[in-house]
């Protein structure tokens, strides 16, 4: 048995991804954010939808048509393929933990 909030990496100089769980179709990650945000005019445009729950800390995701999206512990949002997002930002006081899960065909391919 494993906990999501624990054993968590300390001196993040960048974002951590860990794959939990991967089958053709669908891949799991936690990630863990420490006041870390996407590279400016970087965005993901991933092949895969991706379901990711905020497990704590705080973040803003940002799409490429403006809109912005605060969340809190416990949001979550379903991000279709091709939709251009960046994280904005993350809580710069305690480390924020994402579960994200990516599902299609494309699912086994890191993104």
């Amino acid at each position: 048995m494993a906990n999501l909030l624990t054993e968590l990496p300390e001196n993040l100089c960048e974002e951590v991804f860990e794959t939990l769980i991967r089958s053709p179709f669908c891949r799991i990650e936690r990630i863990v954010s420490f006041g870390h945000s996407t590279a400016e005019g970087q965005w993901y445009d991933q092949d895969e939808d991706e379901w990711v729950v905020l497990l704590s800390g705080s973040a803003v995701l940002a799409y490429d048509d403006g809109s912005r999206l605060a969340l809190a512990p416990g949001d979550y949002v379903n991000i279709p393929a091709r939709v251009r997002h960046r994280v904005e930002a993350t809580d710069p006081a305690i480390p924020s933990v994402w579960l994200a899960v990516f599902y299609g065909a494309s699912a086994q391919v890191d993104g």
